[in-house]
């Protein structure tokens, strides 16, 4: 029974000993340790870096290094798993294979170029204050792009450094990628026309999302996204509609949004019957409504007519031409109500009408038939010949 034991015994640690892969069980359970606790420590450090970042950050009065610790918060708790990976390698049955060390070696600097072009990545946003000047000068959607290149580019050369690590050339990969992108533009003109023109249209701050826009023949309604291939432009039916930014380029865009005044253009007819004193009363007091009102803008802002124009089929026809201060199409609609009503009272006062089309009928006898002619009796004996379409006497 003993000797069974002993031989249990041996056979168990033959079995620890080997292990996987030549790794005894009990490395492998010390680097599991190992990189538990600094799962477990991760919380606990992070807490406490984190706390006295943010109490050194409450110290200063901009409030940039608050967004950046929040920011590198991924980041910094990241660090004791690098940590512990790095201890958990150095076990030694994995020191000992100088295959394992190479590679195990190869790990932890990848992940801590990961760690570190991370850290790059997410202070990004949280700095790009410093490109705040340039919206100035361009758009907020084209220095929102402005911060995606820089942190591609980022991503880029981490992923990169990480590949040169393994032993794998970058320059033939953009060698061969650059030529399959030649294949690939020349089979995606049109892609790439839209990638012009959404950048120039960032660029030319053409319009922005919320502005309500019209391209011709296409679509009409307020931007919602801008995209480089793309705009998403929402119909005042709420349908969304996209248009491919070449569009842009090939039609005439109108943007409601930038509107400085919005505009009331009105023909009111009143009846013939309107004098002329009543016409002059009118128009005087139509444009003393415009005059000094709040909501409409003075002459020396934007054009105001208030003028007898023209006679109509059926009216004498006053034309208004005025501009409302506000663009706003809730706002505008208001103020065109009152001033409609305001019209229509002026109109009464003066004693006048607002015409109508009608048509006028005259009720008669009708035609008056004519008199037969008679040929005088002579004619009739022969005394009188007809030569074309005249009488004359016989001889």
């Amino acid at each position: 029974m003993t000797q069974d034991i002993q031989n249990f015994w041996e056979v168990f640690k033959e079995v620890w000993q080997s292990g996987y892969m030549g790794i005894d069980f009990g490395s492998i359970l010390t680097a599991l340790g190992i990189l538990f606790f600094a799962l477990l420590i991760r919380g606990v450090f992070t807490l406490l870096v984190i706390n006295r970042l943010v109490k050194m950050a409450e110290k200063t009065s901009n409030k940039i290094d608050d967004k950046l610790i929040i920011a590198m918060k991924g980041p910094i708790r990241f660090i004791p798993v690098v940590i512990g990976i790095y201890f958990a390698l150095e076990v030694p049955s994995f020191a000992d294979d100088p295959a394992f060390d190479a590679g195990a070696s190869k790990v932890v600097r990848s992940l801590i170029v990961v760690n570190l072009f991370w850290a790059l990545y997410c202070a990004i946003s949280p700095l790009t204050f410093v490109l705040g000047k340039l919206e100035e000068i361009f758009s907020t959607e084209l220095v929102n792009f402005l911060v995606k290149i820089m942190k591609g580019v980022i991503a880029g050369i981490g992923f990169a450094t990480v590949l040169e690590l393994w032993g794998i050339q970058v320059g033939p990969i953009i060698a061969g990628l650059g030529i399959v992108g030649v294949a690939v533009a020349l089979g995606a003109q049109d892609l790439f026309k839209n990638l012009i023109s959404g950048f120039l249209i960032l660029a030319e701050k053409r319009f922005k999302a919320g502005d309500w826009v019209k391209v011709d023949g296409i679509v009409e309604g307020t931007v919602e996204k801008i995209g480089f291939r793309s705009t998403l432009v929402r119909r005042f039916d709420k349908a969304p509609t996209i248009v491919p930014n070449a569009t842009f380029a090939d039609k005439a865009v109108t943007n409601f949004s930038e509107m400085t005044h919005r505009r009331i253009y009105w023909k009111i007819g009143v009846e013939y019957s309107t004098t002329v004193a009543q016409m002059q009363v009118i128009t005087e007091q139509i444009k003393g409504y415009l005059l000094g009102n709040a909501d409409f803008a003075q002459p020396e802002e934007a054009t105001m007519f208030v003028v007898t124009d023209s006679f109509n089929d059926s009216s004498i026809d006053i034309m208004i031409y005025c501009f409302t201060k506000t663009t706003n199409w809730g706002e505008w609609l208001d103020i065109k109500q009152d001033f409609a009503y305001a019209i229509k009272g002026i109109v009464e006062t003066a004693g006048s009408s607002f015409a109508f089309p009608s048509l006028s009928v005259y009720a008669g006898t009708g035609a008056e038939t004519p008199e037969p002619f008679e040929p005088p009796p002579d004619f009739k004996k022969g005394h009188f010949r007809q030569e074309g379409g005249m009488l004359f006497e016989s001889e």
